[in-house]
């Protein structure tokens, strides 16, 4: 554990300046906020599920009373142009109230049948201190997830943010503050990577909450193995779409062209894969080509910018290395990268790319990209379709496109993933489970279900 204060920079994207310093929490500040964690949770434990609800949506209330702000800083600390940053707040308000709601059926203990001199039931009770670690790319989202439900069932929560992003969990913690949750409650802590493994072993955390890559996920297993407590993983994805010859083309490709390349396609469920019926693929493929074409590679300060750097110049760096292999081995690509008078080697500023001609010994089409790439693979039939959907080391989203709804459904009753969409992707429906198979992680947040892995039953069996 650190025992002095190293610093921590944030370099933006924009521009590659120093746009955040912040010290990293020292020992004596690690255990000052777990020791603070175990007292208050066990004063919140005893708060009304009203109480907490009240308090939860007044931090609501004062985060999106904040958006300008937030919008700014999510701008320059990860790059999302800022016509689009603001859509966070919106979608942070949307999963957080939501969760809040469901509090009363998630948490309702479970009455049994009446047994003549017996009286059974099975209530649903807090954990203890959660920590979240979360992602910079969408980073209060990924957050929330894990946040609101942990509190509203009577937990306290130290969350643990990305270096790319630390102002995130400081905005958080002021909305709380303003919202007048009890000191202690809600924490956050600025951490290198050694000291959020000495966390993760420490004792008096009984819950983590991962989201981030796959080697991430194995450090945190690995740093809690032999603790027995629970864990949620929610990890990678290479997310694929399916577009079937009686699909609406010009609503697949708006769809999936905006699944892939938004947020410069880091998303963990962005589009990344796109397989199409040969009947319909020549026309897909110009109708995808001319839409990306009209993105404009910009500042993402500047407000006609619809594309922005990705977060840091490794990471351009790895999506031109993909599209390289996958050209020399006979891929075509679509788009100029002439035409995007940013795109630069060396940058984090990167065209988007559409290549055709792929197939799964490239490693555009198995690796996770997580920037502006997808490839589009013809295929000749669903049973096609969905062996090259399943072909993955991921499984978190998948999607359909087609006006046959009952063959979508068998198609994905086949499909190992999380979520199955039809008709739409890239999009988190709070009232729904959010989880994967495979390499993508394993647990569950959002809808009711998400409250399941932050409580633990406890029967009472009492014979009258």
């Amino acid at each position: 554990m650190t025992s002095k204060r190293q610093l921590q920079q944030t370099y933006s994207p924009i521009d590659n300046s120093v746009y955040v310093e912040r010290a990293l929490a020292s020992s004596e500040d690690v255990n000052d906020t777990l020791q603070k964690a175990v007292v208050a949770q066990a004063n919140w434990d005893h708060i009304t599920l009203q109480e907490r609800a009240a308090i939860c949506h007044q931090m609501v209330d004062a985060f999106v009373a904040n958006e300008d702000e937030i919008a700014n800083e999510l701008c320059w600390m990860m790059g999302r142009p800022i016509q689009y940053a603001r859509g966070e707040v919106a979608g942070l308000a949307e999963r957080a109230r939501y969760m809040i709601d469901a509090a009363d059926e998630a948490l309702a203990t479970i009455q049994l049948p009446e047994k003549t001199g017996l009286r059974r039931y099975i209530k649903r009770e807090a954990l203890g201190a959660v920590f979240v670690v979360a992602p910079w790319n969408y980073p209060y989202l990924t957050s929330i997830n894990a946040i609101i439900p942990a509190i509203m069932a009577g937990n306290s929560v130290v969350l643990k943010h990305s270096a790319q992003t630390p102002l995130c969990a400081e905005q958080l913690f002021n909305a709380f503050q303003k919202a007048g949750l009890p000191d202690g409650v809600f924490q956050y802590l600025h951490l290198s990577h050694a000291d959020t493994e000495a966390v993760i072993k420490d004792s008096r955390i009984d819950y983590v909450a991962f989201t981030g890559s796959v080697a991430g996920g194995t450090m945190v297993e690995s740093a809690s193995c032999g603790r027995f407590i629970g864990v949620g993983l929610e990890l990678g994805g290479k997310d694929p779409a399916y577009v079937r010859a009686d699909a609406d083309i010009e609503h697949a490709v708006a769809t999936c062209i905006d699944g892939a390349f938004f947020n410069s396609g880091q998303s963990c469920c962005a589009i990344e894969r796109i397989y199409v019926d040969s009947r319909v693929f020549d026309e897909f493929v110009r109708k995808s080509v001319d839409l990306v074409k009209g993105y404009q590679l910009g500042r993402p300060d500047d407000a006609n910018t619809t594309l922005g750097p990705v977060v840091k110049t490794s990471a351009a760096d790895f999506v031109r290395s993909q599209v390289q292999d996958a050209i020399s081995k006979g891929a075509i690509a679509h788009i100029n990268t002439g035409d995007f008078l940013l795109d630069e080697v060396g940058t984090p500023y990167l065209a988007p790319q559409l290549l055709t001609n792929v197939n799964h010994q490239m490693r555009v089409m198995i690796e996770e990209s997580f920037g502006p790439v997808v490839g589009i693979m013809k295929v000749e039939s669903d049973e096609e379709a969905i062996w090259l959907m399943n072909d993955s080391e991921f499984g978190l989203t998948a999607s359909v496109f087609t006006q046959d709804i009952d063959a979508a459904i068998a198609i994905g009753e086949q499909l190992e993933t999380g979520t199955f969409f039809v008709n739409r992707c890239d999009y988190l429906d709070p009232a729904l489970a959010w989880t994967g198979v495979k390499n993508s992680g394993r647990g569950c947040t959002l809808s009711t279900l998400g409250y399941e892995a932050l409580t633990r039953p406890k029967s009472f069996h009492i014979k009258l």
